[in-house]
């Protein structure tokens, strides 16, 4: 009994006396639990009662450290503290909140944060964002028993008046505080999660693209079925989207083998070409995050991917992105295409070669070995793939020295070429793309290498000799004579086909005459009549005014000279001429030039050549030029500047 009563920390007078509570004279208490933090009314104490004020602050101290972690871990209920109908009333408008917390994702991400927070020293000022609690000064003097339970009482008085808050700020400003608090949390969390995203992504893509470990031949051959199998671009675009979703969450191994990869953008390609899409369907399709990462997928395993691959994917990213997507993308497709050159067979040159082109984006290396490489296979090459890869160097003002070489070596015989009627065989080799990963060249006759041509293919190649200034070559000359066989056949004006290969004809005759007279190789009257009569139709062939063109026009006035707006020369209309003084200004747009290089292309650079070699003073106007001058005032004097040399 002894011991029990030393444990009894109130006098037994104290114990046997009522206790009256009076809420304007009782202080705030945290009593910190297992579940939240309960504020009790306690009866004023005694100096001379042995509880221990120390302790307790300590033992509270170290407990609200506790609490306010817990709570923003969300393992901690914030509201405990209020009355059951409060809480519940709370806990309905933030039903939305509850189900968030609940979430695996967001408590992982409190996680990281709680550690980011305590490794940047933002503990003290978290924690008195979050648990509100009482701030005492070091070194404060010790009150008398009559002070302490005064100022007790005034600070009950002011939380009453108040808040529920017991912090005494004094001096400070809290939304200033909360708010700088807010905009450094914001920017170490924010920080951590697109550090953390990055990785995540990185990582993401690297368990794609881990092409050489094991491989399951039956889920890869079940997956390519499924490609090719799907109607439509989005089907496969479905298809892959949803292996690449199970391979992010681990299966393995993954069926995503390069193979199938190339596939797939072949065959949304190939779906796209054959409902005939807009462009801007086309775009926005391209733009969507499934297709982005197919897209990324594929610039990862190109360097694992076969030639056939590389081909393909060239081609697919033309025909999905056209001139304004996939800049980044086409440069690497040459930096991989470059190491593979020598393992293209003709189908890949020509593939190659024709996507570049036509998505007007250079590279002069990649152009280099695919001339060498098609040199050495020229015996190989069908018709549409000979005349699209010379349409691919005319296009990009590709030198082609060694192909065009080996052409007249090989194709040194007029009897070798061969004219036929059939119009529908005129598609570029698009069509041909296949899917597997074999060896063409197997399927490449070796025989004697006969060409026959049709229309159109005779009328690219002949204006991609123009274009690359060749047409004294042996092999120009046999596809030349073969177009005399065009005066059996009808070229109609109805048809946009007949008026662009008569255009086409109409600009080499023309070359022809100019530049190279001693050949004897113009067309004959009757021909070259109809031919011109065709080509020179405004059916399909509408001169379209650009708001450039009509700035440099407006501002052309200003110069005091005549200038002649839309000027005929044979087949060309010039923009603006003198013409007393025969010059000529051309204002060259953005489809004048290589998208990635700013060169002109093959066709501006034939236009340029033929005004100067009929005796016209040619001066250009190019719109990168034209906007690194601001104002009128600039841009007039630019126009003054570049005329000056070309007036008489």
């Amino acid at each position: 009994m002894e011991g029990l009563l030393q444990l009894n920390t109130f006098s037994h007078h104290r114990l046997l006396q009522p206790l009256l509570f009076h809420q304007k004279t009782l202080p705030m208490v945290k009593i910190p639990t297992g579940f939240s933090t309960i504020r009790r009314n306690c009866g004023n104490m005694e100096r001379n009662d042995t509880v221990d004020f120390r302790n307790v602050d300590s033992i509270h101290e170290q407990e609200s450290e506790m609490d306010w972690e817990l709570e923003f871990l969300g393992e901690l209920d914030p509201l405990g503290f209020q009355a059951p109908k409060m809480r519940k009333k709370r806990e309905q408008s933030s039903r939305l909140l509850e189900d968030t917390d609940g979430m695996d994702w967001c408590v992982k991400a409190r996680k990281m944060a709680l550690k980011s927070i305590e490794a940047r020293g933002l503990i003290r000022t978290v924690e008195d964002l979050i648990t509100v609690k009482n701030k005492k000064k070091k070194n404060k003097k010790k009150l008398g028993k009559k002070d302490k339970i005064s100022r007790k009482s005034k600070v009950l008085e002011e939380d009453d008046a108040d808040s529920d808050e017991d912090i005494e700020l004094k001096g400070v400003n809290p939304l200033a505080d909360a708010d700088h608090l807010r905009r450094t949390v914001g920017m170490v969390a924010g920080g951590m999660f697109e550090e953390k995203k990055g990785k995540t992504m990185e990582s993401f893509v690297q368990r794609l693209s881990q092409f050489s470990g094991p491989s399951d031949r039956r889920k890869e051959i079940n997956l390519n079925k499924e490609i090719v199998e799907a109607q439509t671009a989005e089907e496969v675009l479905e298809v892959a989207a949803e292996t690449i979703m199970a391979v992010g969450k681990g299966l393995s191994p993954s069926p995503l083998s390069p193979l199938n990869i190339a596939t797939a953008l072949h065959r949304i390609a190939k779906n796209m070409e054959k409902v005939s899409m807009m462009t801007s369907r086309r775009l926005a399709f391209a733009r969507q995050k499934e297709m982005s990462m197919l897209v990324g997928i594929a610039m990862t395993a190109l360097p694992e991917c076969s030639a056939q691959g590389i081909s393909n994917i060239s081609w697919a990213l033309s025909k999905i992105g056209g001139e304004l997507l996939y800049l980044s993308e086409m440069d690497r497709v040459a930096e991989v295409a470059l190491t593979k050159v020598e393992q293209f067979n003709s189908q890949n040159v020509a593939n190659v070669a024709g996507a570049f082109a036509s998505m007007r984006h250079s590279a002069p290396d990649l152009f280099s070995e695919l001339s060498e490489r098609a040199s050495n296979i020229v015996h190989m090459f069908q018709e549409q793939e000979l005349a699209q890869v010379l349409w691919a160097f005319a296009s990009l003002h590709e030198p082609a020295g060694p192909l065009l070489e080996s052409l007249d070596n090989v194709f040194n015989d007029e009897n070798q070429f061969k004219f036929i009627l059939d119009r529908d065989s005129f598609n570029y080799n698009e069509e041909r793309v296949v899917e597997n990963d074999g060896d063409l060249a197997m399927e490449e006759s070796s025989g004697s290498p006969d060409l026959n041509f049709n229309r159109d293919q005779l009328g690219n190649i002949a204006w991609s000799y123009a274009v690359l200034g060749q047409m004294d070559r042996v092999f120009f000359s046999h596809v030349w004579k073969t177009l005399s066989l065009l005066e059996e056949q009808r070229i109609s004006e109805q048809y946009r086909e007949d008026i662009m290969f008569a255009s086409q004809v109409h600009l080499v005759n023309q070359c022809l005459k100019l530049e190279y007279p001693h050949l004897g190789l113009s067309l004959s009257s009757d021909l070259e009549e109809k031919i011109s009569r065709a080509g020179k139709t405004k059916r399909f062939n509408q001169k379209m005014t650009s708001s450039f063109q009509k700035e440099v026009a407006r501002l052309l006035v200003s110069t005091g000279l005549d200038w002649a707006r839309e000027y005929a020369v044979d087949g060309y209309t010039l923009d603006a001429v003198l013409v007393d003084q025969k010059v000529a200004l051309e204002i060259d747009g953005p489809t004048h030039f290589s998208r990635n290089s700013g060169f002109p292309l093959g066709h501006t650079m034939l236009k340029r050549r033929y005004i100067t070699a009929a005796g016209w003073k040619l001066a250009s106007v190019s719109h990168q030029e034209w906007e690194e001058h601001q104002g009128e005032f600039e841009q007039l004097d630019y126009l003054r500047e570049i005329l000056k040399d070309h007036r008489a």
